[in-house]
């Protein structure tokens, strides 16, 4: 993406819908006045850009290059402003704020009865939605104004107000440790992935229950249990216990399911927790309960009165076509899978600016990890490819390292083996680089190193070697990672039967299936 398309204001503007610049102008024409202001003017010039151009805004003449910046920044705000009052932006948090801020200015008018009613109302509104920090502000100024002016009769006011915010702040506090651990917990996932030995296990492990609050479950509202469901399911991710994934997954979105209203609240929550939940059904190839879920979240986000923004609607892309593309990696059906790919690009064209460049990267190696599967290595390297060659992210080490991996392997199976020794180096290189080198890595690595001494007929019986050596680390804690991002046993026994591998995991599905 360009330095231009990047401009704040011109991002802004190009994701309005044509309701919303409806809106804005009708708006900024309140006043007849505004009709031909500047700011208005920019607006228009950048709606009919392509892509943000300074010298074409300056060529119009509507402003100098040094007042451009205060131009812009005043636009920003009007368009703010028009969309805080349309109605599709209208959720519970902004009807109260804007309660709050209605009864600030009648404080400050001396209409204290006025003021303390608008806040009553206000505070049983943001104790019902779960809103408590709202709920303390709200407190915190009915206590300024008791104190200032005496207006009840009630002989226990003070008391009542000093126990609610009391309350309150214990819960607040409460919530804000368990997400302040969630958010380090998720940052710590994103960095390195899964622990990789004894010594990170048990570092996660201490820094998890040092910073785990005390509390008491029977007392905890929503909030605070969705805050303590995502920060034991971020440790549980960490330590690859993915029976206790499900486990907090499952009592994260069940949550919401008893609670339906908070759907409506917090929509992203909702549909992350469902992802988390497929994620963990995906890794223990719960197939029957992945469908299952998957399909119940696809049904939710269809029906009318599940809340649609364009946040919201990018990160529904995301996590169902996600989990689509897991769900026929479980299948083996990869070939099938294949029109997913022109659907998710399209897609990723229409959120580019909704969803971080992370997750346009994740999708890049599904959508790899779908051609190779489909036997298709061309199109596997050039996935891979954009994910290696991106230099500017910072993503998970695991992504990027098996990215590496799976690169080498479409490469020897694509026939493309004229610089295979120089792909090795420099994935070796880059594996070294990493805090540790897992054995089936090294297994890995020291099987394609040695293929250029192997002669042909002899290379079927290195596979059946270094399958039986992989075959030990399947079910070990730490090493068992690599197969999570990277079915190498299959591949393996796709050359061993010389059969393609999507027919080798969907035979495997199958005979998962009767055992059940």
């Amino acid at each position: 993406m360009t330095k231009e398309q990047k401009d704040n204001l011109f991002v802004l503007i190009k994701s309005l819908s044509k309701s919303e610049k409806r809106q804005f102008k009708l708006y900024v024409g309140r006043l007849g006045v505004n009709e031909d202001s500047k700011f208005l003017l920019l607006f228009n010039i950048l709606d009919k850009l392509p892509r943000y151009d300074e010298r074409v805004i300056l060529k119009k003449g509507i402003v100098k290059k040094q007042q451009l910046s205060n131009l812009k920044a005043h636009l920003y705000k009007q368009i703010l402003i028009s969309l805080r009052l349309n109605p599709s932006h209208q959720d519970i948090r902004v009807q109260i704020r804007e309660q709050l801020d209605f009864a600030t200015i009648l404080y400050h008018k001396g209409l204290y009865k006025q003021s303390l009613k608008i806040l009553d109302k206000a505070k049983n509104l943001a104790i019902a939605n779960e809103e408590k920090n709202i709920a303390y502000e709200i407190v915190e100024l009915e206590k300024i104004i008791e104190s200032q002016y005496i207006t009840r009769s009630l002989s226990n006011r003070a008391d009542e107000l000093t126990i609610q915010a009391k309350e309150l702040s214990q819960q607040n506090v409460v919530a804000s440790k368990l997400s302040n651990l969630s958010l380090q917990l998720y940052g710590l996932f994103l960095k390195t992935g899964y622990v990789k030995n004894d010594a990170e296990n048990k570092r996660i492990t201490e820094y998890f229950n040092a910073h785990l609050p005390k509390y008491d479950i029977n007392t905890l509202g929503f909030r605070e249990k969705l805050w303590l469901y995502k920060a034991r399911l971020w440790y549980s991710f960490l330590t690859q216990d993915f029976l206790a994934c499900y486990k907090y997954a499952l009592k994260w979105v069940s949550l919401f399911y008893e609670n339906k209203d908070m759907i409506v609240l917090n929509p992203v929550f909702f549909l992350r927790g469902n992802h988390y939940l497929l994620e963990s059904l995906f890794y223990l190839r719960k197939y029957d309960k992945f469908k299952e879920y998957l399909f119940r979240l696809e049904s939710v986000t269809e029906e009318k009165g599940f809340p649609l923004d364009d946040n919201i609607e990018g990160l529904a892309f995301l996590y169902i076509y996600t989990n689509k593309f897991n769900l026929h990696f479980i299948e083996g059906s990869f070939q099938e899978g294949l029109p997913l790919i022109d659907e998710v690009l399209e897609q990723l064209k229409k959120y580019s600016n909704r969803i971080d460049e992370h997750h346009i990267m994740v999708f890049y190696y599904k959508i790899a990890s779908m051609y190779f599967g489909a036997g298709d290595n061309k199109g596997c390297i050039q996935f891979l490819d954009k994910i290696i060659s991106n230099k500017s992210l910072q993503m998970r080490e695991d992504l990027l390292c098996f990215s590496r991996i799976l690169n080498l392997v479409a490469h020897y199976e694509a026939g493309l083996d004229y610089n295979l020794d120089v792909l090795i180096k420099s994935t070796y290189k880059f594996l070294i680089k990493m805090e540790d080198l897992y054995e089936v890595q090294k297994e890995f690595i020291k099987f394609l190193r040695g293929l250029g001494d192997i002669y042909p007929h002899e290379v079927k019986n290195e596979f059946i070697k270094l399958h039986d050596k992989l075959k030990e680390f399947e079910d070990d804690p730490y090493q068992s990672r690599a197969f999570l991002y990277l079915d190498i046993i299959s591949w393996l026994e796709s050359k061993i039967k010389s059969m393609p591998i999507g027919e080798v995991i969907r035979a495997k599905f199958e005979v998962n299936l009767l055992e059940k």
